[in-house]
């Protein structure tokens, strides 16, 4: 909490506190730290992915909305919600599509495994409706009117009921 007290530059604005920029203070501050002294100005820095406990990139995402003119402003919570709700899309389709592998016996998740995750789920299906999935192929479905017909008696012995054999030439017909 105190670090957020001493800041004087805001967190999206300025472009401040970044990481590994020519001419920050980050560059002054490796040699203050050989020094032992313990009570420097600057602390390590944080990101802002780790403060806010997410994995996907929140400055990245900020300098995107920034370039992108959107609106004139940004607020500091934009980018993190929308960091947070890519992520929470990211994990869902992965974890259904590492599902996906593990039924297929498989320990990688392939573009296949992907598209079995999103056509079998129902609110991934909507969301990613008009979204081709290269090398995905398709839902294995086979409608029941091609399916061959079950014989009651014995539904493992298939009958042919064809009377003739058949023929051994192809018959051509004169047009």
């Amino acid at each position: 909490m105190e670090e957020m007290k001493t800041r004087t530059k805001p967190i999206i604005g300025g472009g401040g506190g970044g990481r590994g920029r020519k001419g920050s203070a980050n560059n002054n501050n490796n040699n203050n730290n050989n020094n032992n002294n313990n009570n420097s100005k600057r602390k390590k820095a944080v990101s802002k992915s780790e403060r806010s406990g997410l994995q996907f990139p929140v400055g990245r995402i900020a300098r995107f909305m920034k370039k992108g003119r959107y609106a004139q402003r940004l607020s500091i919570g934009a980018p993190i919600y929308l960091a947070a709700v890519l992520e929470y899309l990211a994990a869902e389709v992965l974890e259904l599509a590492g599902n996906a592998a593990r039924d297929n016996k498989k320990t990688r998740i392939i573009l296949r495994h992907v598209l079995l995750a999103v056509k079998n789920d129902d609110e991934l299906r909507k969301l990613l409706s008009g979204v081709t999935i290269a090398h995905g192929g398709v839902l294995p479905h086979i409608h029941t009117v091609l399916l061959p017909k079950n014989d009651k008696s014995n539904p493992h012995h298939h009958h042919h009921h064809h009377n003739k054999a058949p023929p051994s030439e192809p018959q051509i017909h004169p047009q």
